[in-house]
Order: structure tokens, then C-alpha cells, then sequence
């Protein structure tokens, strides 16, 4: 039977029962950020009906029980919300323990005079709770360190950190202290800076590409990568199944041999008489049911307990991917290939590197910004690295100006100052060999680190260029070979490769780029002289094989520019789940 096209013109007159589920109204739930961030401090929303959630910073109960305040934050905005419930609507004790969720519904009302908040909530209704236990929460109501709440990753985002800031309550005209939290406060830094990446590249006609973490290729060429591999698992499962199940002994492989050779023999005969077509069709069939099996038993006979060899050697072609892989070091080399086909591109994304350090800018998995720019020299490539930095800093004072001057207040009085200096001034620029220059006629201060022709420079070199020489950011370019990756254009002089670092106050380099090499035989030279193997680059080599390029980018860590923003001393508190040597926590 032909099937019938649907009644378009009936369908279109169809409309939703009373049966079926109600049309979307939006998100009941206000933001506090939509109230106490408006320029009125939330004046025009006075008698306004609102529900809003948010975790219990601190809570108090007060005259005699019969009401709380509750300073409830849901990681919208640094400041909190005032919120006031009777005891004829809920049962005080569950709400008001810090760390309790809460979502309530009520009116926002006029504080008194002389109160910070110009408003605070009237709850009518308490929709939700997540109570707390406080004598088991672990997160005490003390002032607490980094330190400690690096042992509570999972709980340390919805925790107030370290400082004290009181404010007037109007509503009981005595002083009330209010913890403040740094780790949401980090958190919205990150959230702006890695929106601002997004739009800065958008604007300036790039593509974002996303790169893969798993990797044959190591990009650095230092040999710090971490190996994603099977073996060790597989090995224990062949271990374990070898013990209930034993491989099969040379006796019974001898048997299974001697059956296929009497099934074959039987064929023959059976061949040799004329036998019917069915019955040697049958015999066939035991045939081939018996060599399977002497297959199998070959097979099972061969699997030896332990990671898998040959040669003396692992035999990585029996691993997963069928070679080495490795959590990648950098996006760098991959992008490339999109550079030469869309463009400018970049790639934003987690990185790692298996440094067994514990220093307090050091991280095993943390995240990389890398554009690659088509048809760019070196020169080009610190003009886009100049203009992203400038553009993060701008960014951060536009739309960021609360959470940073929680910064200044309690960590770094110049913070605000510093983002200010960036955005504003043009970077200096200098090459490696005028900088080495510089450091070596310095008679004010003695350097832990030698300063010679060749070295890699030290944070407290970078530092002292932006700090005291220039007092402003520095772009130095034109390194040695030696210091630097394989991938980087070699100059004339046969010395120094077309490389550059933008170096910023508090944290020294915050950016790495370079020219690519673009000339196929200077490559393959670089990558040897290196001591790698070329097999893993042949892809690589390609791109300049096949219509090659002149191309440049950079790479910019992210935790490092958060770093530098909020004024931080630890890099592991500007990441959410940092991971670092003996700890990768969730």
C-alpha cells in the first residue's frame, strides 16, 4: 500500500492540549548578579517579586530565634545578597549553617540607611534545601589558607578564603563580617579571560581549531610527556584470565595437529572412492572445524604473562594506537595543518607535561592558547602577541572591575595598576642579543644565574627588563639554536633562530613564539640535530613538501596570564583541579 504524504494543512492547525507539558517560561531562578550589580545597587527592583539560590556564606539567627539573615552567594558576583526569613516560614537551624544550599522566593525590599547593600530579600517561600551537618563540613568557619583548601579541591570553589571585609548591617546597626571568596572570584577571572581569547581571535578573522591531546608527535622535544598506553592494564587482565583459563600444553597442541591431519587424510580417501558430494562436503566441514581449533590453540599458546616484547624491547605495536602515544605537550605542531589550509586558526585546550616539580609555577596539566598565522613573519607574529595581551588586560577592567579589586584589596595592591600598564603602553622590543647586553652592564643587583651569550634567561632576567629597565612589557626576539625548538626559522647568521618571548612584570614570559621553518631540508636538519627520530614528523615535513609556507605563531599559557592578572603567588590556585607531582585529586 503507497504511503500517504502527512496533512501539512491539518497539522499546521494543530495545537497543543491542556494534556501535554506547559510552553517554557525562561529560568525562575534570579541571578544576584542581575541585583546587586546594577548601577542603582538594585533600588529599581524594589517590591519586585524574585527566587534566587546560592550556598550560605555565613547565617545567624536573631531576636530569640524568631528570624536569620543569610548572606547568600550563587558565583554570579563577588558580593552577596542579604536574605531574611522568619521563623514562621521555615525552620531556621537547617538554613542557617555555612555551606547550606538554599532556593527561595520572596520580595526585595529597601535596606536601612547606612547599609553597604542598598537591598536585601524578604523570603515568603523556601522552595529547596541542602542542609549541612556543621559538626561534620569540612571546611571549618576559620580563616583559612590556599594550602589547606588544596586538600578540598571539591569543596574549596564554594568556600570563603582567607580575608575578612566588614560592612555596616543596617539591619541590626552592629558591625557584621562577610568572607569574600577568592576561588569564585579566580573563577570569573578565568570564565572573562578565556571568553575575551575567544572573542579576540574571532574578531581578528581567525579559526578555532580544536586539537588532539593524544599525540605520536612531541612538539618540545624534551622528552617530559606523559604515555597513554593499554599494556599494563591488558597485561593483568591476560594474567588473570591465563589463570583461569591455561593455555593449552604442547601435548594437546600435538593432538589437535595429528586431528587435522587424519581429517585431511579422510578427505582424500573419501576422494580417492568417489564418495558423494555430501559426504565429502561433511568432511570438509570437520576439516575446517579443525584447523580453527589448532588455530586457536596456537594462538592461546604464544600469550605470555607481562607486557608484551620483541626483540628485548617493548613491542608498542601491540599497545592500543598500535605505536607510542602521549598526552601532548603542545597543539602547536597539529594546528599547523589548518594553518596551511584555513588560514589563521588557534587552538585552545589542556596540555601536559610529566616535570617532576613543585615550584609554585609549575603545573603537570594546564592550558595553552596557540595560534598559527599564515603567510607571517616574525614581525607580524609580536604584533598579534602585543595586541592579545593588551586586549586581555583591557577586557579584565571592562568586565571584571569588581572581582579585581577584591584582588588589589587582598592580594596584590597593584594588580589593577599593572593591567592598566599593559593595556595602555606599547611593548618594548629587543633582541636577545641587545637584551644579554643590558643584563651583563647591570652593577645595581647580582643575579642567581650567570648572564652570558647563549643561556636561557631566568625569570629574575625577565623580570628585571620589565621591571627596572623598561618598566613596562618586553618583547625580546632572535634567540640562540640551542635554547630553542626544532620548529623555529633559523636566521642568516646560522646562530639564532627567528623566536621571540613577550616578557610582562610579576610573572616574566607569558608568551613563546616563533617563525616556522618553512624550508624542507633546513627542517629535517633541525629535527636531527635535535636527535629525533624523523618517522614521527614525516606528516610534518609534508606540509613543507607540498606547497610549504611562510607561517608564525605563539603560545601563551593560560594560568600564567592568570597569574599575572590577579597577582597570585601560587599557579596552582588559578586552575580549578590542579595537577601537579603526587596529586591528581577527582
Amino acid at each position: 500500500m503507497e504511503t500517504q504524504p502527512p496533512p501539512v494543512e491539518e497539522m499546521s492547525a494543530v495545537t497543543l492540549t491542556s494534556d501535554g507539558p506547559p510552553p517554557p517560561s525562561g529560568p525562575r531562578r534570579t541571578l544576584i548578579r542581575s541585583i546587586v550589580a546594577r548601577p542603582d545597587g538594585g533600588l529599581g527592583l524594589v517590591g519586585s517579586k524574585v527566587t534566587v539560590g546560592g550556598m550560605v556564606k555565613t547565617g545567624r539567627e536573631q531576636g530569640k530565634g524568631s528570624f536569620a539573615f543569610l548572606e547568600l552567594n550563587d558565583g554570579s558576583y563577588l558580593d552577596s545578597l542579604q536574605v531574611i526569613v522568619d521563623s514562621s516560614v521555615a525552620d531556621l537551624g537547617r538554613l542557617v549553617p555555612t555551606g547550606t544550599s538554599v532556593l527561595v522566593e520572596g520580595e526585595l525590599k529597601k535596606t536601612p540607611e547606612g547599609t553597604k547593600q542598598l537591598v536585601e530579600l524578604r523570603v515568603e517561600r523556601v522552595l529547596d534545601v541542602g542542609s549541612v551537618d556543621p559538626s561534620k563540613y569540612p571546611i571549618p568557619k576559620t580563616k583559612l589558607t590556599l594550602e589547606f583548601l588544596r586538600d578540598f579541591v571539591h569543596l574549596r570553589a564554594r568556600t570563603n578564603t582567607q580575608h575578612f571585609i566588614s560592612y555596616f548591617n543596617g539591619s541590626c546597626q552592629s558591625p557584621s563580617s562577610v568572607l569574600l571568596s577568592q576561588i569564585s572570584a579566580v573563577t570569573r577571572i578565568r570564565d572573562e579571560l578565556a571568553f575575551a581569547t575567544h572573542t579576540f581571535f574571532r574578531e581578528n578573522g581567525f579559526r578555532y581549531v580544536h586539537t588532539p591531546i593524544i599525540t605520536t608527535s612531541d612538539c618540545e622535544g624534551a622528552g617530559e610527556m606523559f604515555q597513554v598506553t593499554t599494556m599494563f592494564s591488558d597485561a593483568e587482565k591476560l594474567e588473570k584470565e591465563l589463570k583461569e583459563n591455561p593455555p593449552p600444553s604442547e601435548d594437546e597442541i600435538e593432538a589437535a595437529k595429528l586431528l587435522v591431519k587424519e581429517k585431511g587424510e579422510a578427505i582424500s580417501h573419501l576422494k580417492s572412492i568417489k564418495a558423494s558430494k555430501a559426504d565429502i562436503g561433511a568432511s570438509v566441514s570437520l576439516l575446517t572445524s579443525a584447523k580453527e581449533n589448532l588455530a586457536r590453540l596456537e594462538e592461546r599458546f604464544k600469550l605470555k604473562a607481562g607486557i608484551a616484547q620483541k626483540d628485548g624491547k617493548i613491542d608498542y605495536s601491540r599497545d592500543f594506537f598500535g605505536r607510542q602515544a602521549f598526552l601532548t605537550v603542545s597543539g602547536q605542531l597539529q594546528v599547523e595543518t589548518y594553518a596551511c589550509a584555513l588560514g589563521n586558526v588557534y587552538t585552545f585546550g589542556p596540555t601536559f607535561r610529566a616535570e617532576h616539580s613543585h615550584t609554585s609555577r609549575h603545573l603537570a596539566e594546564f592550558w595553552m592558547i596557540e595560534p598559527e598565522i599564515a603567510f607571517a613573519d616574525l614581525q607580524e607574529d609580536m604584533y598579534y602577541a602585543e595586541s592579545y595581551v593588551r586586549f586581555l588586560c583591557q577586557w579584565l577592567l571592562d568586565h571584571c572591575f569588581r572581582d579585581m579589586e577584591f584582588m588589589v584589596k587582598n592580594y596584590d595592591k597593584t594588580a589593577i595598576d599593572r593591567l592598566r600598564l599593559v593595556a595602555s603602553t606599547p611593548f618594548e622590543r629587543i633582541s636577545y642579543t641587545e637584551a644579554i647586553k643590558l643584563l651583563e652592564s647591570v652593577t645595581d643587583k647580582k643575579f642567581e644565574n650567570k648572564v652570558q651569550w647563549g643561556i636561557d634567561l631566568a625569570s629574575e632576567h625577565e623580570r628585571y627588563l620589565t621591571e627596572v629597565v623598561f618598566k613596562k612589557p618586553v618583547i625580546v626576539y632572535n634567540y640562540p639554536k640551542g635554547i630553542k625548538a626544532f620548529y623555529m626559522r633559523l636566521n642568516d647568521d646560522d646562530k639564532t633562530v627567528a623566536a621571540m618571548d613577550v616578557l610582562v612584570p610579576k610573572v616574566g614570559e607569558l608568551i613563546g613564539g616563533s617563525q616556522r621553518e618553512e624550508r624542507y631540508d633546513v627542517l629535517v636538519r633541525r629535527i636531527q640535530e635535535a636527535e629525533l627520530p624523523l618517522e614521527p614528523y614525516e606528516w610534518y615535513l609534508d606540509l613543507r613538501r607540498y606547497g610549504t609556507l611562510k607561517h608564525s605563531g605563539f603560545g601563551l599559557g593560560f594560568e600564567r596570564m592568570i597569574l599575572f592578572a590577579t597577582g597570585l603567588d601560587n599557579i596552582r590556585d588559578v586552575i580549578p583541579f590542579p595537577r601537579y607531582p603526587g596529586r591528581a585529586d577527582l
